[in-house]
């Protein structure tokens, strides 16, 4: 194996006065503790001016080394073959010139480098652009690139830089031609791409080595990917909707507003207006003054609101003292079903009934109040929607599993499960029949509740609740998508099936092999609850995993029909396996060490 290293330029300037300073390439050659066995011979040309000059050398040991240093650029004018022929046999090319010869520099970039350009334009050679020598214009040579100090009839490093740029080269500046220099600095760059150069060498040797031997010998069966699995879509959540129709309804009212002649009439929920507001904490007897602590809560709650005692059954009536905001009061409710985020709109909305800026300001001063958080100042921009988190899926939260204005309880396997019909009707289409059809549950309070453990119809609440669960395995999510498929609420069914399909993607084939998991018993349930994507799913991901699951007793369960299925998709396929066992065959046959196996 060879490198070959071609070098263009001369690094002395045309005013040196030491005509023998020693040449970058064989100052570097003469002190490399790599390099051995140097050898220099001059090729034909001018008499006493050589084309080039040739060195051969060993580097790394036992790697040949082939150097040819072209000191004159007057090889690419006289003799254009050569010079492309040098270019095209070169692993690296080296690019040398002198800091204070400015004419030789603008000659190169100007003639020369567009002749390089253009022999490299369909190869990949690593170039090194070296600066050589110390300015004479300036105390301190420069290395700065955007140094714009040195303009005088010096090459500035900028210059180089961008002339390396041109060429896509490793730009090297060497202020003398020391041990630093020459070694450390210029010698590891180009021991490094010496060494590039060979890995890529022995790498395409070794490809076509691995050709050769293909071409004269059996090779082995190429093993096709498996099947795609069949992509599930998610639902997009319809939480905000559902609590907005809910307002739109009135289902499970039970709280109606009033102005003071108690002309109209406008329906709401606690529990929806409890979580987004202390204030409404405060009015329905949620939490006390000592618990808000906050003055302007409190005397806002006092003169915005009064509630009628003695009423025996829902809605609880509330008188609004403000004219204006009850004329408003529709709107606020919508934008508090709404999520209370949408801001920009209440704005536009009481802007458009009030048509005045000092009424609009009252009102939006009193809103602002009703989300105040205790202990805190509520500015415009705090009320912006871009400022304003989505308060139903955290704030609703805090009503799941408690009695607190709880006006339903479900008993289930002995115990007891507050919840508030409100949300229920809104969320479950089942449950709003349920509550609101002629069923018993409908004017009961206590409401049994069968074929479901007590965890997941909790894990079924709490979703109702927040818009989200978090299963803790993939039995608990199979159980809570049999319960969500029993109350039709869909886009459950779709969160627990991307559950259980992503938690058995990330299973290793050991613990698939091992584990006391039932697919086939997934797959049964799946198919009885009519979930078609998730059974459609997991008959694929047996197939693909077909000599896991051949081996497991668990096989024997599959139907007819499902083991056709199985046998039609299976990975890796019987076609597969039979050329395989023919290729091992073949191996041992011929008594040669397999390279697949």
């Amino acid at each position: 194996m060879s490198v070959n290293i071609v070098a263009f330029g001369n690094e002395r300037d045309g005013f040196s006065e030491n005509s023998q300073q020693p040449s970058l390439i064989w100052s570097y050659l003469g002190t490399s503790a790599l390099i051995s066995q140097i050898d220099s011979s001059l090729s034909a040309g001018h008499v006493g001016n050589p084309v080039f000059t040739e060195y051969q050398a060993c580097v790394f040991g036992n790697v040949r080394l082939v150097v040819h240093d072209c000191p004159i650029w007057d090889i690419f004018d006289s003799d254009w073959y050569t010079s492309r022929s040098l270019i095209g046999g070169a692993d690296i090319i080296v690019i040398k010139y002198s800091v204070n010869d400015k004419t030789s520099f603008q000659e190169l970039k100007d003639s020369y480098v567009p002749m390089i350009k253009k022999a490299l334009n369909h190869c990949s050679v690593p170039v090194i652009i070296s600066a050589i020598g110390a300015r004479k214009n300036e105390r301190v040579p420069c290395t700065c690139p955007l140094c714009t100090s040195d303009r005088r009839s010096c090459v500035t490093t900028s210059e180089g830089v961008q002339l390396a740029k041109e060429l896509g080269a490793t730009y090297l500046e060497l202020h003398t031609l020391n041990d630093f220099y020459i070694q450390k600095y210029f010698g590891g760059v180009l021991e490094y791409f010496m060494i590039q150069s060979l890995n890529q060498k022995s790498s395409e040797k070794m490809k076509k080595r691995k050709r050769t031997q293909k071409c004269h010998r059996v090779q082995p069966p190429q093993l096709e990917q498996p099947e795609k699995m069949p992509i599930l879509k998610g639902e997009a959540s319809h939480y905000d909707a559902d609590l907005h129709n809910l307002l739109c309804c009135c289902q499970c009212a039970d709280v109606a507003f009033y102005p003071e002649d108690f002309s109209t009439a406008v329906e709401a929920h606690k529990v929806i207006l409890c979580s987004v507001s202390h204030l409404f904490m405060l009015l329905f007897e949620v939490k006390s003054p000592a618990d808000i602590r906050d003055a302007s809560i409190v005397r806002t709650a006092q003169s915005l609101f009064a509630v009628e005692a003695g009423a025996a059954f829902p809605p609880v009536r509330v008188v609004v003292k403000d004219s204006i905001f009850c004329s408003c009061l529709p709107d606020i409710l919508h934008f508090i079903y709404s999520g209370a985020f949408q801001w920009e709109r209440l704005e536009e909305d009481i802007k458009k009934k009030l048509k005045d800026p000092e009424k609009t300001e009252h009102v939006l001063e009193k809103v602002k109040c009703i989300l105040k958080t205790p202990g805190k100042l509520n500015t415009v921009k705090d009320c912006r929607s871009h400022h304003i988190k989505r308060l139903y899926n955290t704030s609703l939260r805090l009503f799941f599993n408690t009695p607190v204005l709880a006006d339903v309880i479900f008993k289930i396997q002995g115990a007891t499960v507050p919840a508030h019909r409100a949300v229920l009707v809104a969320r479950c289409e089942v449950m709003a029949a349920m509550f609101n059809g002629n069923y018993l549950e409908a004017n009961s309070i206590l409401v049994p509740v069968y074929g479901v453990s007590k965890d997941t119809f909790l894990s079924f609440l709490e979703y109702l609740y927040t818009d989200s669960c978090c299963p803790a395995s993939i039995l608990q999510a199979m159980s809570l998508l049999i319960c969500a498929e029993m109350y039709q609420v869909m886009r459950l069914q779709h969160i627990c099936e991307l559950y259980i399909i992503t938690q058995l993607q990330s299973m290793p084939s050991r613990e698939l092999a091992s584990t006391s998991l039932s697919i086939v018993s997934l797959l049964k349930k799946a198919k009885f609850h009519n979930s078609d994507c998730l059974s459609t799913w997991l008959l694929h991901f047996i197939a693909t995993n077909y000599l896991i699951f051949s081996q497991k007793p668990e096989f024997q369960d599959l139907s007819v029909e499902e083991r056709n299925f199985v046998e039609m998709h299976r990975w890796p396929s019987s076609l597969y396996l039979k050329q395989l066992a023919d290729y091992r065959n073949y191996v041992h046959s011929q008594k040669c060490h397999c390279a697949v196996m």
